[in-house]
């Protein structure tokens, strides 16, 4: 089973080894999707969904939102951000009965990326 948890961010960046418009300075509003898969444990859920909202809110939220992704990642392509935010979750939310499945990072509505962890 995949218990899914969607989260948006608004944040600024700039992609210093590209050439073209995306290399100046711009901003977004990423839509984040956390997927776990699981079985149902003790209380019938693979996570609560409070539980990891916080933990989304206080480990990757309060890095990205409103702020210049620039100053932690070098080159913050979707990629690049999908594996930053892939290796801080994953041994947070591991449980006996979950693990991190994988995650979407959105730049637009219309593009993104799906990491796996892979």
């Amino acid at each position: 089973m995949i218990l899914i948890k969607e989260f948006e961010f608004d944040a600024a960046h700039n992609l210093i080894h590209y050439h073209g418009k995306c290399e100046r300075l711009h901003g977004h509003t990423y839509k984040l999707v956390v997927k776990l898969e699981g079985t149902p444990g003790p209380e019938d859920m693979i996570y609560d969904f409070t539980a990891l909202k916080k933990l989304v809110k206080e480990e990757v939220l309060e890095e990205f939102d409103h702020h210049y992704i620039n100053d932690f990642l070098e080159q913050p392509t979707a990629e690049n951000i999908a594996v930053y935010i892939w290796d801080k979750l994953e041994p947070l939310v591991r449980t006996e009965n979950a693990h991190l499945y994988e995650i979407e990072v959105w730049e637009t509505k219309t593009s993104g990326v799906i990491y796996n962890g892979q």
